[in-house]
């Protein structure tokens, strides 16, 4: 490689990763998907939303939306946080097969999981949700639903806030075709009902929040940090799953949404640890250093508020 096409291919590295989370071009203009829908092994599809906030620019696509092809229906995972988005998903769906969707997983109780239900509800199609994340929804719907108007203006028409059909408490068999699928909840994470779907015979999991990768991973009041990482030490790191869609970013191995997410929160765990020790307050804490982690998606919009709820959370441990 010469010298002078080694400094243009730094030149745009560094550009791409100058750009704010909000500025990150929509790849599929002509949906309102933010991404086409790609395969990432024979019959598991992934449409990968934008690794940045919510915006009228990815009208909320902001997390993956995947489906499964079974050869006697689809599963899809995630009602997207529109109608709109739910329907450009399910016209990417019909145009790849003609098998129809038997049914939605949603993989937790989020607005960009859940706010689609209606979409697919009237479309027949039974909609399933952990208990937990079900409560969430209807506690935070209203609120959901507000702000997806907001941003989103016209993209937000036709959602009406819809309860899952089914809902499922530590697992769901919903093998179908020639899918052995497991939805799994395996132990708190994330947020409520964090939902886990495994392929055991392809050793993939489509992991929903408990696994992020290329953008900082949100910390929510009330989410306890310890909790998720022993999740993740002792029941989703013990599958060994060779291929992962997570929550947010693109499909990638066990090692890549370790580093991002449960290193992650052993990080800024022992940050804070450490600034607590020294007797520093919450005021201080938010400016403990993360610089490792810099680099992600969403580091301006996230890391001070996360080591502030980390600190929170740790100050009464």
């Amino acid at each position: 490689m010469t010298r002078s096409i080694l400094l243009s291919l730094t030149a745009a590295l560094w550009a791409s990763t100058a750009l704010a989370s909000e500025d990150i071009a929509d790849k599929y203009p002509q949906s309102v998907l933010y991404n086409k829908p790609v395969e990432v092994i024979p019959g598991v599809f992934t449409s990968i939303g934008a690794t940045a906030p919510p915006t009228y620019e990815n009208a909320g696509h902001n997390n993956n939306l995947s489906f499964i092809i079974t050869g006697d229906g689809v599963v899809v995972i995630n009602s997207g946080a529109s109608y709109k988005l739910a329907e450009a998903l399910h016209d990417e769906i019909k145009a790849r097969t003609e098998q129809p969707v038997k049914l939605v997983i949603a993989e937790n109780g989020q607005g960009h999981a859940m706010l689609g239900n209606n979409y697919w509800i009237d479309q027949g199609v039974p909609v399933l949700g952990h208990v937990d994340a079900a409560h969430e929804f209807e506690k935070d719907a209203g609120q959901g639903l507000q702000a997806l108007q907001n941003y989103a203006q016209e993209n937000a028409e036709g959602t009406v806030p819809k309860m899952p059909t089914l809902t499922f408490e530590d697992s769901y068999d919903a093998s179908m075709g020639d899918f052995r699928i497991e939805v799994l909840h395996l132990g708190p994470a994330h947020s409520p009902g964090d939902t886990q779907v495994w392929l055991p015979d392809q050793s993939f999991m489509i992991a929903g929040d408990i696994a992020f990768s290329e953008r900082m991973p949100p910390i929510f009041e009330g989410t306890c940090t310890s909790c998720w990482i022993e999740t993740w030490e002792t029941a989703f790191e013990a599958l060994e799953p060779t291929y992962v869609i997570p929550g947010h970013g693109h499909p990638t191995n066990l090692a890549q949404v370790r580093r991002y997410t449960r290193d992650y929160l052993v990080y800024l765990r022992g940050q804070i640890g450490e600034h607590l020790e020294e007797g520093g307050d919450l005021t201080t804490s938010y400016y403990v250093d993360q610089s490792p982690y810099a680099h992600l998606d969403t580091f301006e919009e996230l890391a001070t508020k996360n080591a502030g709820v980390v600190f929170s959370e740790m100050e009464w441990e």
